[in-house]
């Protein structure tokens, strides 16, 4: 199945969305983004080892995940990482027309980053692996200090080249590609306040839809008013995405940060999501951080979550990821800093744990657990936490 959790960490900044590969991959692009608007300098070397968790909508996924960077010279930094989901699905869409099942997914990946004065230029590889999809990503960037470091420019491109399979059929192999093209400004206005701006294009060909997900339309003759077919997906797809992230550092040892990011696309999906969190200080060793997060988006043009008849239309979908709905989040956390003199061989550390709470309000995809006239059904809605608990280790 193509639904996954991903957790990305930017900082002690989190972002945690529950939704299909492709967003997934949004979600990353836009996380590099924002960690490449930073200043013309290499990443500190250090290691983080995290274990994270996500329980909601009949779907669990948990695993681990290793990431080591270090510095070679003064001009090169290199990093590897390791990531492991394992998936327990009994979904809506799982227990509606299909079994549960279990799965597990492998990510690996590394990359470099090299720094000539004020400009950093970034090449990040990764390769990732299931039952039924595998997926190769290159990533490239450049950024670069200009007005005496108060801005940063950054230029990047991803490629991705997907193979989706299908369990029971051997011989289901369909290509996916993706095209990401992306450019981001970070603007010091003033001593306390940082404004990062991004705009990502994303362009997908190929097949586009899950092979498992099948969509439904009115049926006289079946026992409950309504059967299924598979779902047919347009073969290419493009999107564009701007966003913008504004952080403001208070006196008193804290900050507080804002964003706003605009989305649409090619099948008419549009979407709006904001953020808003504060993050305080407490003596020497401890850090706190509260957000709220809130993403609403429309339909695309072919979802429907109940056809007229069989082949009501050239492309029909039935995923609620392409549904209109909308998905609070709040999350906290908190993390603590020891041996700061250092230990062994490392200079410091951290321990983190991250909580999130998901509410997802889906507006027109119906929950036919609940037996009533079709089309009747109420609308299904489903809250999830994720948790994340991670060590850092700077050397």
């Amino acid at each position: 199945m193509h639904v996954k959790v991903l957790v990305v960490q930017v900082w002690h900044q989190v972002v945690v969305v529950a939704v299909t590969k492709r967003i997934i991959l949004i979600a990353v692009l836009l996380a590099q983004t924002i960690n490449c608007a930073t200043a013309a300098v290499l990443p500190e070397d250090r290691a983080d080892v995290m274990f994270h968790e996500y329980d909601g909508g009949g779907v669990e996924i948990n695993g681990p995940s290793v990431l080591v960077r270090k510095s070679v010279g003064k001009s090169v930094s290199a990093y590897a990482k390791y990531y492991v989901d394992t998936v327990s699905s009994a979904s809506i869409d799982v227990i509606t027309t299909a079994s549960p099942y279990k799965e597990e997914r492998t990510e690996i990946g590394a990359g470099l980053d090299y720094l000539h004065e004020k400009t950093k230029m970034s090449l990040s590889l990764t390769t990732s692996s299931e039952n039924d999809y595998e997926a190769d990503t290159t990533s490239v960037s450049i950024s670069q200090d200009m007005f005496g470091d108060l801005t940063t420019v950054t230029l990047g491109y991803t490629k991705g080249d997907n193979v989706v399979g299908k369990n029971g059929s051997a011989s289901f192999r369909k290509d996916i590609d993706l095209k990401v093209y992306r450019v981001s400004v970070s603007q010091v206005l003033t001593k306390d306040m940082l404004l990062s701006v991004a705009f990502d294009t994303m362009t997908d060909q190929g097949f586009l839809n899950n092979p498992y997900r099948r969509v439904r339309y009115i049926d006289a003759a079946s026992a409950t008013g309504y059967s299924y077919q598979e779902e047919v997906y347009p073969n290419t797809r493009t999107s564009n995405a701007l966003a913008f992230h504004l952080r403001h550092y208070l006196p008193h040892r804290a900050s507080v940060y804002a964003g706003y990011r605009y989305f649409v696309d090619t099948w008419s999906i549009q979407a709006d999501t904001f953020d808003l969190g504060y993050v305080h200080a407490h003596e020497d060793n401890w850090l706190f951080e509260i957000s709220y997060r809130f993403y609403s988006q429309s339909q695309a043009e072919f979802y429907s979550d109940m056809f007229p008849y069989f082949d009501a239309q050239t492309f029909m979908a039935r995923d609620k990821e392409l549904s209109s709905y909308t998905d609070h989040t709040i999350s906290a956390g908190v993390t603590y800093e020891f041996a700061k003199d250092g230990f062994s061989v490392f200079k410091k550390g951290t321990v983190n744990l991250y909580i999130s709470h998901m509410i997802f309000d889906y507006d027109n995809f119906k929950d036919l657990t609940v037996q009533t006239i079709p089309g009747d059904e109420p609308a299904y809605r489903f809250t999830a936490n994720v948790y994340r608990l991670f060590a850092s280790f700077w050397f």
